[in-house]
């Protein structure tokens, strides 16, 4: 938990994770445009949002009470830390509990002073925080709850205004007065938020987590009745194993009956017969559902299954997935800082007891699994596994020969739908029946599709959304097809040995390309964008918008027609690599990809964080995105924009002191490259140019590299002796590392 406190001017922001944390008041408000974020707080000039004002009253209210410290949720959690947000969202209830005052801020209700209650009270009553999902957990949970106008005078407090707040909230006085919520009904405590709004459909689920006391992993995108239908499984389960399965259960999945039971006569057959399974197939056969649907089965069928789903496509997906774990298992040191927290996920399933566990480690591609932000240098899959025959394990792949290392000889092999099947899942996901002629024509259309499961759910996206007859979508497959296979003897571009340019996934995706290039510009925006970037993980953040609710109405745009994926309680989406590739070569056909990426250089540019550790997570996230779109990019491209963003990114690196990780991935190209750019772009003699000379210089001598280090220092100290002066403090500092490392050069000859 971070606590903010002022030290003269400054805002200070302090982590008390591993502390004792002292006593600390709490802001209750609604959010603005302009609020101070947590990556805010290392700038200059934080204090000229609007939302500083906030941070002022809390400041200036908590120290009449005496209390040196407080917490405001804009800039108390960094969102851009996947760890921290999650906790934060499955620990608000008791933030809010154990605070000891807690301040609730009214922007649309005013009270000068004296003013009698009577002035006041009806804008007290009507005002828009009580009709907020969130604030109600913040009602009920802390002890004092006192509420403030817009101008800071102090109304009342929870006790006070009782008659008041119980006739606006309908929460029971018991409940107001922190009684115990168990001696009140799930259904008494759900029906106090029936009439509250949230801006995100799925917080009229979450902000009752803790009022329920549930612990759920929130999954932004899934919607608010899969939000619910989770609620419930896990209120049903109270009590039962600890689990993680993010997605929900597929209430159209079909087929695969053979594959299924199969796989539970392997997991739960009398002779059990192994503890890892692969399931392996191409791109968009389905190997994700089938795993997903074992998990939900698995916890349905034994309560004391503890079932989790782990991302295993790179470093710093297994590492948040492991988190994920040990905090759903509570295991002792999950949240120090210096721990490995997935050796301690391995040791503690490694242990004794009688628990079952099934891990479905998804994306399996490459056990060598190399990191894109958090995490330093690559590792290996087999180095966190545990060792225990409670430890099921499935795994997903589209790699045959890393099926077999993983699991010989319990592979199962998805090939292409029958027939059958594939009309079976075109009827659930069809919002029309199919009768007659009808089912001759789906028949036709599944064969086209190749009976690929990925291409009939975006057939079908495409389907409902335009409300158009399966021979009207037909004609629309025919028509592509044509115009596909005379361009694809021009493709050059390689790709994924599965990736067909004339394939079903291509002509699905290309169909719905040319509608919403007709319907949606910002939607289309989003997803040339999306194409120029890492394909998993792309935070909303990065996608430019005059408002939220303008960028989510683009986004729930491509989310109809299937083309992307929303990421769980990460606030950001993901691309399948079929689509991802399809726009970047429709986007290359078009001769706009260099286009689309100087565009994505422009806006990673723009939302890339300087060095300030206070924006490390977000560095972090953003990395894996700067290091794709600057190796994609051709070297013309060669600008301001990406000399800046190479120059942040190498930055970012150098500050996280991830030497190794730095060699093998590209600090030492980018800084040269940022060199060589800042040469031209900026000239020889550009600070900025003497600062990449000096960093890299830096990053040579900590990798071992002495000689390429004395020689780029020397030639740093000279052009910074010219060009800032021999007193300049850069200047010096540099002649000082000089002379320290010949001085360490000669006592090791010695």
């Amino acid at each position: 938990m971070r606590l903010l406190h002022f030290d003269g001017e400054k805002l200070v922001s302090t982590d008390f994770r591993g502390k004792t944390i002292p006593p600390y008041a709490i802001l209750s408000h609604r959010w603005g445009d302009f609020e101070v974020l947590f990556e805010d707080l290392g700038k200059g000039d934080y204090k000229e949002k609007g939302g500083y004002r906030k941070i002022e009253f809390c400041a200036e209210q908590a120290a009449q009470d005496q209390l040196q410290y407080f917490w405001i949720d804009t800039c108390c959690i960094d969102k851009w830390d996947l760890r921290e947000r999650s906790k934060a969202i499955n620990s608000m209830f008791r933030w809010y509990k154990n605070a000891a005052r807690c301040y609730v801020f009214l922007p649309d209700v005013s009270a000068a002073t004296d003013a009698p209650q009577s002035a006041w009270e009806a804008s007290f009553q009507a005002s828009a925080w009580f009709t907020r999902g969130w604030t109600m957990q913040e009602l009920i949970a802390p002890a004092s709850v006192e509420f403030f106008s817009r101008e800071g005078r102090r109304i009342g407090d929870k006790k006070s205004l009782e008659p008041l707040v119980h006739e606006v909230t309908g929460i029971p006085l018991k409940a107001l007065r922190n009684g115990p919520l168990d001696e009140f009904t799930v259904d008494e405590r759900r029906d106090w938020a029936r009439n509250r709004e949230t801006y995100e459909e799925e917080d009229r689920v979450y902000c009752l987590l803790g009022i329920l006391d549930i612990v759920m992993t929130a999954a932004y995108g899934e919607g608010v009745e899969k939000a619910w239908r989770r609620l419930e499984i896990e209120l049903e389960t109270a009590g039962s194993a600890p689990s993680i399965i993010p997605f929900s259960q597929n209430d159209q999945f079909v087929g695969r009956e053979s594959q299924l039971a199969k796989l539970k006569a392997m997991l739960f057959g009398r002779k059990r017969a192994t503890t890892k399974i692969a399931i392996m197939g191409p791109a968009g056969i389905g190997k994700s559902q089938l795993a997903l649907e074992v998990a939900h089965s698995t916890r349905q069928r034994d309560k004391n299954w503890s079932v989790f789903w782990i991302d295993a496509s790179d470093v710093d997906s297994l590492y948040r997935s492991y988190t994920s774990i040990a905090q759903k298992l509570d295991i002792p040191g999950w949240d120090d800082n210096k721990a490995d927290v997935r050796q301690l996920v391995k040791a503690y399933l490694s242990g004794k007891g009688e628990r079952q566990y099934l891990l479905v480690f998804d994306n399996t591609d490459d056990v060598s699994l190399e990191s894109s932000g958090m995490s330093a240098g690559a590792t290996h899959l087999s180095d966190y596994l545990p060792q225990s025959e409670r430890c099921s394990i499935i795994y997903t792949t589209t790699n045959r020969d890393m099926a077999k290392r993983l699991a010989e000889p319990n592979v199962v092999e998805l090939k292409e739908m029958t027939s059958s099947t594939a009309q079976e899942m075109l009827e659930n996901h069809l919002r029309i029946s199919l009768l007659g002629i009808k089912q001759q024509e789906a028949q036709l259309l599944l064969h086209e599709l190749s009976y690929l499961p990925l291409a009939i759910v975006q057939a079908t996206a495409y389907i409902n959304t335009r409300n158009i007859t399966i021979q009207e979508y037909r004609s629309q497959v025919d028509r592509q097809r044509e115009a596909i296979l005379e361009r694809s003897s021009e493709l050059t571009e390689d790709g994924p040995q599965e990736y067909n340019t004339t394939g079903p996934v291509t002509t699905t995706l290309l169909i719905s390309l040319d509608q919403i290039r007709g319907d949606g510009e910002l939607a289309t925006d989003y997803l040339f964008l999306a194409a120029c970037v890492d394909r998993k993980d792309i935070p909303l953040d990065l996608l430019p918008a005059s408002s939220p609710r303008e960028r989510e109405g683009a986004i729930k745009v491509l989310d109809k027609y299937r083309l992307i994926t929303r990421r769980p309680a990460e606030s950001s989406l993901d691309l399948h690599q079929l689509v991802h590739r399809g726009v970047r070569e429709w986007l290359k056909k078009q001769k706009r990809l260099d286009e689309q990426t100087r565009n994505a250089i422009r806006q990673l540019d723009g939302v890339f964080p300087g060095g300030d550790r206070n924006s490390r997570s977000k560095w972090r996230r953003l990395l894996p995105h700067s290091r794709y779109v600057l190796s994609h990019s051709p070297t013309e491209q060669e600008g301001e924009d990406r000399s800046s963003l190479a120059w942040k990114s190498a930055t970012a690196l150098y500050n996280d002191g991830r030497w190794t990780e730095a060699e093998q991935l590209f600090v030492q190209q980018l800084f040269v490259q940022v060199i060589e750019t800042s040469s031209r772009v900026l000239g020889d003699e550009h600070p900025s140019t003497l600062t990449s000379m000096n960093n890299l210089a830096f990053t040579f001598k900590s990798l071992g590299k002495v000689e390429q280090a004395f020689s780029l220092m020397k030639d740093c100290c000279r052009l910074q002796e010219e060009v800032l002066g021999p007193h300049h403090p850069d200047t010096v500092s540099s002649q000082e590392a000089l002379a320290a490392w010949r001085l360490e050069a000669v006592e090791i000859s010695e």
